[in-house]
């Protein structure tokens, strides 16, 4: 069953005050139809359509949980909450490659600092930032289960170990050599 925007906007509105209206933050939500295609319209596909609705747009646009709610019949600070409880959810845009990197005691020792400050300046973001061309997202976690690469990092589910700073940035030009975030930071005098 498809819903036009127009019921949409007057099901988001019933019951709430004039001002209220579905959130306008220009997702185009033609891409969510075939993300939700084949998903069962209840509750218990509510994480489901949140991961394919983040497959599909990159993050979760609020117009999109205000649309998933709609479809699943579900209400929407449901769909919030559950959005917000699991951190493989993001409400900003990530970049193409995830870049995860981890500080367990294994990493730390191995100097994982140093790489991950590497990274930092080669990229120009910050852990838990995204570069402005949506190229790279750079995460931590506390462990990857993988110490006897220590030093290592995961890529788009990719991992790599045994890594110091030079072969970390080697690893990110490997995904991107055209990409602007991926040329070294210039120094400032």
């Amino acid at each position: 069953m498809t819903v036009t925007e127009e019921q949409l906007r007057r099901r988001w509105r019933k019951g709430r005050p004039d001002d209220l209206r579905l959130p306008d933050d220009g997702a185009d939500l033609s891409l969510l139809e075939p993300a939700l295609e084949g998903l069962p319209r209840k509750e218990s596909s509510v994480i489901p359509a949140l991961q394919r609705a983040q497959e599909a747009y990159g993050y979760l646009p609020r117009s999109v949980l205000a649309k998933i709610a709609e479809e699943l019949g579900v209400p929407w600070a449901r769909i919030y909450g559950v959005a917000t409880f699991y951190a493989q959810f993001s409400f900003t845009p990530r970049g193409k490659h995830t870049i995860r990197v981890c500080r367990g005691t294994a990493c730390h020792v191995g100097g994982v600092s140093a790489i991950l400050d590497a990274l930092e300046n080669r990229l120009g973001v910050k852990e838990g930032e995204t570069t402005p061309d949506l190229q790279f997202t750079l995460e931590t976690v506390a462990c990857l289960g993988a110490c006897a690469l220590a030093p290592v990092m995961v890529v788009d589910g990719k991992y790599y170990g045994h890594l110091d700073e030079a072969a970390a940035l080697a690893v990110i030009g490997t995904y991107c050599s055209s990409c602007t975030s991926a040329a070294p930071a210039e120094e400032k005098p």
